[in-house]
């Protein structure tokens, strides 16, 4: 028999930035994690800080339209003006629980310049370590607060639904024993898809699951084909690499290839900061030329590496490779999703008593192609509202209405299967993609799926490769070298329910 929890607040899935700012705004709730807390997420490995308009001569506007301009017109404007409004407060609300972002004589933030922000406006910690500082300080307030209980350990293994499809809890497996936890609602926090593919930044823990998780229940998933591949990190063969933050280009640093020739000026106008697709892309060109791709730090840096960039520091050092000396080579990997389970502003899914927030959730913000430094920022600001709402839905019995289903776990998938599947995800659905291969990679899920069922990792890729085939155009970090150029801006809106799948006008 599955033990039983019951829990009077909401359960979050997932103990990332967005899942623990959701836990302190929903004052009382329980937060599963499957790893300890401050390792398995993408939160805590953040090296550039949060965008906000911080500056006297910054506001939430411009900070809005370099994020929609950044978006390829994918971007909803509602949800844009929220983040950029609220996003001062939540830069400082952070900074009150103790996160140490550097500071200037005067108290004022020190604010770094990113590619496609028009304004320095990145809010960091001790130069390239702003997620790990602020993941301390919220999992400090996190355990100092009794109403929110943490269970480490603990992986979802299927969302439990009543019969009339509402989100009743879930079946986790913690400490290795099946645990039935019934809650008035869940708020999935579980990250990107990161570790579905061969080459990210990412933790490969970090793999698609709550957006699997999500679909199968039924749930309308955004987006799904766009991924975001950072231009650089840090090629020293390491699974994930390490990420060499792009305000090394913000700082001045020049991308060469071998023969030491800066080449971003053949791609775009804006050189090195050009769009996150864009050096993506560039790099990807001429590496596939044979003309290799580094990272030049040491005029623009040098000798204050130790000191300005610890954590790039210490990852090329620990490689044999000294940036104050020599140029750092550079590799596009994985690095954030667009896309996720479709949300309103507060966080609510298509599903009644289901919320997301994070990277695994889609509310718009990010359109095709994020925004550098955008993604902490949402997962603190919309992490809040969905912490909020999920809290002020009544309690079981009032809504919730019967038993769940079904108490089965989903299926896993076999490690030599995912391992493969990474492979062929880089190979086929990476910065540049086309439709022999995507069809090829449509075969491949459809064999692991025969062979292994329903594994949520699965389902989630299978939603980015079918989107990604049916957009027949080039959009953010969408590129298909068989449809280059841009067609109408039409966002996904999907579910496994094929009726149901299909493109959306981005103003719908």
């Amino acid at each position: 028999m599955v033990d039983r929890i019951t829990f009077d607040g909401p359960v979050i899935l997932g103990a990332g930035l967005a899942g623990l700012t959701a836990a302190l705004a929903a004052k009382t709730a329980l937060v599963l994690s499957p790893t300890p807390l401050a390792t398995g997420c993408s939160s805590a490995w953040a090296q550039g800080g949060l965008a906000a308009a911080l500056a006297g001569d910054d506001t939430p506007s411009l900070h809005a339209a370099d994020t929609i301009a950044a978006g390829a017109g994918l971007c909803d404007g509602d949800a844009v003006a929220l983040l950029t409004r609220e996003g001062p407060a939540a830069v400082r609300a952070l900074a009150a629980l103790g996160a140490p972002f550097d500071r200037k004589a005067d108290g004022d933030f020190v604010l770094s310049l990113e590619a496609a922000h028009s304004k320095a406006r990145v809010a960091r910690v001790g130069g390239d370590g702003a997620g790990a500082a602020i993941m301390a300080a919220v999992i400090a307030t996190v355990r100092a607060t009794p109403t929110i209980e943490i269970r480490e350990n603990a992986r979802a293994r299927r969302l439990l639904q009543d019969a009339a499809g509402r989100v009743v809890g879930v079946l986790a497996e913690i400490d290795g024993e099946l645990v039935e936890v019934r809650a008035k609602a869940v708020i999935l926090a579980t990250g990107g898809v990161g570790g579905l593919y061969a080459v990210t930044t990412t933790p490969t823990q970090v793999r698609g699951e709550g957006l699997g998780l999500a679909a199968l229940a039924g749930a309308e998933i955004a987006d799904p084909e766009f991924v975001q591949f950072h231009p650089t990190a840090i090629d020293i063969g390491r699974d994930p690499a390490p990420l060499a933050t792009e305000a090394l280009r913000g700082e001045g640093s020049i991308l060469r290839n071998t023969d030491g020739r800066a080449f971003m000026a053949d791609y775009h106008p804006a050189k090195e900061l050009a769009p996150r697709d864009v050096v993506a892309r560039a790099i990807h060109a001429e590496r596939a030329a044979g003309r290799g791709a580094f990272l030049d730090a040491t005029t623009a840096v040098g000798a204050h590496f130790p000191h300005e960039f610890p954590a790039v520091f210490e990852a090329c050092q620990s490689a044999g490779v000294d940036p104050r000396r020599e140029m750092i080579p550079v590799v596009p990997a994985v690095h954030y999703h667009m896309g996720g389970v479709a949300t309103d502003l507060d966080g609510r899914a298509s599903l009644p008593g289901l919320y997301a927030a994070g990277e695994c959730a889609s509310t718009g913000v990010q359109g095709a192609n994020r925004l550098a430094s955008n993604s902490l920022l949402e997962a603190a600001v919309f992490g809040a509202r969905a912490g909020r709402a999920a809290a002020a839905e009544a309690p079981n019995g009032t809504q919730a209405g019967g038993e769940p289903m079904s108490l089965a776990p989903l299926p896993d998938l076999p490690d030599e299967a995912f391992q493969a599947l990474r492979k062929a995800m880089s190979r086929d659905a990476g910065v540049i993609r086309d439709a022999e291969g995507l069809v090829r990679l449509q075969g491949e899920v459809a064999a692991l799926e025969a062979a292994h069922g329903p594994c949520p990792p699965l389902v989630a890729v299978r939603l980015i490769v079918d989107a990604a085939l049916a957009r027949q155009e080039s959009r953010g970090g969408h590129y298909r070298s068989d449809f280059p150029e841009k067609a109408d801006p039409v966002r996904t809106f999907v579910t496994l329910d094929p009726v149901q799948a299909g493109l959306r006008h981005a103003a719908e």
